[in-house]
């Protein structure tokens, strides 16, 4: 079951992300918006657009949340074998996704404070950053 959701997801996440589906989406509203005349603007004329919407909407939401986890999970997995791979880094960082956040931003504020990212290094910083978006 989990591997067909998978699979489901994965193929409906990426038919979502493709302009033809985009263009298809925007052909159905406005054959939608034209027949409005015929219909006479009527409830049954918005329900049909409104029920539709909704329903699209309600499955979309549980198909990219499942891609989005799935991705952020074999990003992290990568992560992890990087910091294991790598004999300077701490190990103990492997699996800190799991902490609150709260843990989190109490763990990079000791790592920036151990890093010296104070004072003059963070106005660096900064300033490397503000050239960075400057570029683009």
């Amino acid at each position: 079951m989990d591997r067909f959701f998978s699979d489901i997801a994965s193929r409906m996440a990426t038919l979502a992300g493709q302009p033809k589906t985009f263009f298809l989406a925007l052909g159905t509203i406005i054959v939608w918006g034209i027949s409005g005349p015929i219909f006479q603007w009527s409830d049954t004329w918005q329900l049909v657009i409104n029920t539709g919407t909704t329903i699209v909407t309600f499955l979309m939401v549980f198909l990219i949340q499942n891609a989005q986890n799935r991705d952020a999970s074999a990003m992290q997995v990568k992560l992890d074998e990087l910091i294991r791979a790598v004999k300077t880094a701490r190990n103990d960082y492997i699996g800190i996704e799991h902490l609150t956040d709260i843990e989190i931003c109490r763990i990079r504020e000791a790592l920036e404070k151990d890093q010296g990212v104070e004072g003059a290094l963070r106005k660096q910083q900064s300033e490397a950053l503000i050239r960075l978006v400057e570029r683009r």
